[in-house]
């Protein structure tokens, strides 16, 4: 008995805000045979799985949105995690893309078939194959722990930030937090309030800069409405703001002063005691890793039951933490704010045409073109791959790049009648080369700090060392010329 196996012509992997919009576009071309793969049980990516408190967004909501769904109703200057999520429900619903969604189907493996010349997917919901897949899969996916002595030991309660524990109450406990990335940095004054004592470890302190987060006006909120002139403006006006950044990024460190100065204004204004203000001083070029904006955490680090700790973590014992000074401190809950995994889950499971996967290869040396094909991946695109990915603006201007060059492909492929596109090994060597050339002098690798920006030997990880208008005038439109096509 032969069995069936389901065929679709795209496969998407991932259905936050890379996804949705793909699948969008994709229909927008006439692409409907389409399907979109989400492991969990409802869409929105990174906002459906961290809902930690505090959880919002640190780029204003008018640009983080898609240009082509504006939302003239945000509550609030800064989304928060439930109406992100709201708002990427409605477009899905609003743009028919829930039809797609296939939920509480995890990619087990993903092969590409050189002799059928299609993709082999093996899902927990059974196989299919596909003529072309696509991965919208998230890098703010997957919860990165701390490699410390004893950590398993630990009898209290101990959880992530990416898996927060609501049935856990925190009053009154005396809680640890490892980890001060941005994660911690917005539920950190969240908790403070409630806890008997809440120690926060520091390996770096992140600069902090003011976020300025309010509601937002009734009669502003009219005005976006009926004026989509003033809608882009508003737009246009934080585009700027945030790219703005790329001037001490990658242009000239000596531009961060403008911005360091902001950084130590307020420090100044919300830490009275010099000695904790000193503690919680970066040592590094703001910019180096990621900054962060935030007019809540620094006030609650000035609190009578808060201490911050910058000793580093010798072991983990049942009930307590003891620091590399020989400091034993009880707590009764350690909350990892340690940040995620850079390379998803998911690429380890997914094999080109020479039987090596996505994560092997970024492993050995973080690549693409373009940031959405990948040499030894035929008919196989990404969004947010290595150097797709900007340090100085929205990632939601960036996917809508990349979603523009991705159909602008198939439409391309369609037209000619092919059925496979690789990007040529000698096209993607050229653009990482220029890639790195480019990254050399950038605050990313002399600022003095090490982050996910960075791999471990100290080069570039994949941020895009130039202007985001720069990128979008290169997807603009697919250069078949740098592609083997048949």
């Amino acid at each position: 008995m032969t069995t069936h196996t389901e065929h679709r012509q795209i496969a998407v992997l991932g259905a936050g805000f890379g996804g949705i919009g793909l699948a969008i576009k994709l229909r927008e071309a006439g692409f409907d045979d389409l399907v979109l793969l989400e492991r969990a049980d409802e869409l929105g990516g990174t906002w459906q799985a961290n809902t930690y408190p505090g959880c919002a967004c640190d780029v204003p909501s008018q640009l983080y949105s898609y240009s082509f769904a504006p939302n003239p109703n945000w509550s609030r200057t800064y989304g928060r995690q439930r109406e992100i999520l709201d708002y990427l429900r409605s477009v899905a619903e609003r743009h028919d893309v829930v039809r797609h969604l296939r939920l509480n189907t995890e990619l087990l493996d993903a092969r590409w078939d050189d002799t059928a010349s299609r993709w082999r997917i093996e899902t927990s919901r059974g196989p299919l194959t596909a003529d072309y897949f696509i991965s919208a899969a998230g890098i703010f996916a997957e919860a990165k722990y701390p490699a410390i002595p004893g950590l398993e030991s630990f009898e209290g309660t101990t959880f992530h930030s990416l898996h927060w524990r609501h049935d856990h109450d925190l009053t009154g406990e005396r809680v640890a937090v490892i980890g001060t990335g941005a994660s911690a940095v917005q539920f950190i004054p969240e908790i403070q309030p409630k806890v008997r004592s809440l120690t926060v470890f520091q390996r770096s302190a992140p600069w902090i800069v003011p976020r300025l987060d309010r509601p937002t006006l009734g009669l502003e909120r009219l005005l976006l409405r009926q004026f989509p002139l003033a809608r882009r403006a508003v737009r246009g006006t934080w585009y700027t703001l945030i790219e703005s950044f790329g001037l001490v990024g990658f242009v000239d460190n000596r531009f961060r002063y403008p911005y360091e100065l902001l950084g130590r204004w307020q420090l100044r204004r919300q830490i009275s005691d010099p000695e904790l203000r000193e503690r919680v001083t970066p040592d590094y070029v703001i910019g180096c890793k990621r900054a962060i904006f935030s007019d809540a955490y620094l006030p609650a680090l000035d609190r009578d039951n808060v201490e911050v700790v910058t000793d580093g973590i010798a072991e983990i014992r049942p009930r307590s933490i003891l620091t590399r000074a020989g400091a034993e401190i009880e707590v009764d809950t350690i909350i990892h704010g340690t940040g995620f995994e850079p390379i998803p889950t998911a690429f380890d499971r997914i094999t080109g045409r020479d039987g090596i996967s996505i994560a092997q290869l970024y492993h050995q040396q973080p690549g693409t073109y373009l940031g959405t094909a990948v040499a030894g991946f035929p008919n196989f695109f990404c969004t947010l791959g290595p150097f797709g990915a900007a340090g100085n603006q929205s990632a939601i201007y960036m996917i809508e790049s990349q979603l523009a060059y991705i159909v602008d492909a198939l439409v391309t492929l369609r037209a000619r009648g092919a059925r496979r596109v690789e990007v040529r090994a000698a096209a993607q060597d050229a653009f990482v080369d220029e890639m790195r050339r480019r990254s050399d002098d950038t605050v990313w690798l002399t600022g003095g700090c090490q982050s996910y920006y960075t791999t471990p030997e100290g080069g570039n990880a994949g941020l895009y060392p130039s202007w985001s208008f720069e990128y979008r005038r290169r997807t603009r439109r697919f250069d078949i010329d740098a592609y083997e096509v048949a």
